[in-house]
């Protein structure tokens, strides 16, 4: 019993030092790119998105670089599920997130088709390097495609991405050494924090006699999504409704072709059949699920809110059953 409880604890460590570990190294190369001349747009759609899903990069890593690939599979399926349903339902619960038409007929389908890919790359029931130099490849169009676009975006939509950059206090025209320190820091608190994660969730699933895939879909998923569910919530406060959204879509490409990208990259991942049957169409489905949701009048109101986060709860109790 004490020795599940110090795994109990070492995993909650791992998820509190993880999310600050995110935070200062958002904070850091936000304010590097920034001095650097890039864009608050850009910044918005790259880092601070991208960023917050450090925390699944480095869990899925270690993971796959410790024999654990369950636990990075389940990981990826996890935090995604829980950035739609759990995030941006409690967000838009908050407060109700208005959303561009350009969302739902260009963000969206990217990342569903992204997801979707993940079909024939894993139908052989393992995650291969080539599948992953493909995965890194999409991502890579991805952000050809973010940077191409930035300026069709409307005055509105830029102005959104300048006030959340200068509101936390990423707007500057100089590089400080601090701000260096800060990615250095935080980077080695992404490490450390994931290796806790790895190790604690590891330990106490075998403690509990429940699978990897279990406990990287709850508690690992969940506590890895803090960062996501931080800027979201600060963005829908400041009324910033797309960097709410496009925070939890860029999160979700990053996390599929990323995460699973550089894992299988590290270490041949082999698939188990669930996914295919379960995991992956649960997951396609709640995506499928925020088409009607967002085009509804262009807004996320409360009660479409309470449906998302119903939809997760809904999804958990399939996948864990």
């Amino acid at each position: 019993m004490a020795g599940l409880t110090l795994d109990v604890l070492l995993l909650v460590f791992g998820i509190g030092v993880l999310y600050f570990g995110a935070e200062w190294l958002v904070r850091g190369s936000a304010r590097l790119a920034g001095s650097l001349g890039v864009s608050p747009m850009v910044v918005g759609l790259t880092v601070v998105s991208f960023g917050t899903s450090a925390p699944e990069l480095v869990v899925g890593t270690v993971a796959a670089w410790g024999g654990n690939p369950d636990l990075a599979i389940g990981n990826v399926m996890g935090s995604n599920l829980a950035n739609i349903g759990l995030i941006l339902g409690l967000t838009s619960i908050v407060r109700p997130l208005d959303v561009q038409s350009r969302v739902v007929w260009r963000e969206m389908p990217i990342m569903f088709g992204i997801t979707l890919l993940l079909y024939p790359l894993v139908w052989d029931l393992e995650l291969t390097g080539s599948d992953g130099f493909i995965l890194l490849l999409s991502l890579l169009g991805y952000l050809i495609f973010v940077f191409q676009s930035v300026g069709s975006e409307t005055p509105s939509v830029v102005g959104e991405y300048e006030d959340f950059i200068k509101a936390a206090g990423d707007d500057q025209s100089h590089l400080h050494l601090s701000d260096v320190g800060l990615v250095v820091v935080g980077s080695a608190g992404l490490v450390l924090g994931g290796y806790c994660i790895v190790e604690g969730a590891v330990q106490v699933a075998a403690a509990l006699g429940i699978s990897q895939v279990v406990i990287g879909l709850t508690v690992v998923a969940v506590g890895t999504s803090l960062p996501e569910l931080a800027t979201s919530l600060v963005a829908a406060a400041r009324r910033e409704s797309d960097i709410a959204v496009g925070n939890v879509i860029g999160s979700n490409i990053f996390n599929v072709a990323g995460i699973l990208g550089v894992a299988s990259l590290v270490e041949t991942i082999p698939i188990r059949p669930a996914l295919l049957t379960e995991e992956l169409p649960v997951l396609l489905l709640v995506s499928l699920l925020l088409f009607p949701v967002l085009r509804s009048g262009w807004r996320i109101r409360r009660w479409e809110g309470a449906i998302l986060v119903a939809a997760y709860a809904a999804a958990g109790i399939f996948l864990l059953r």
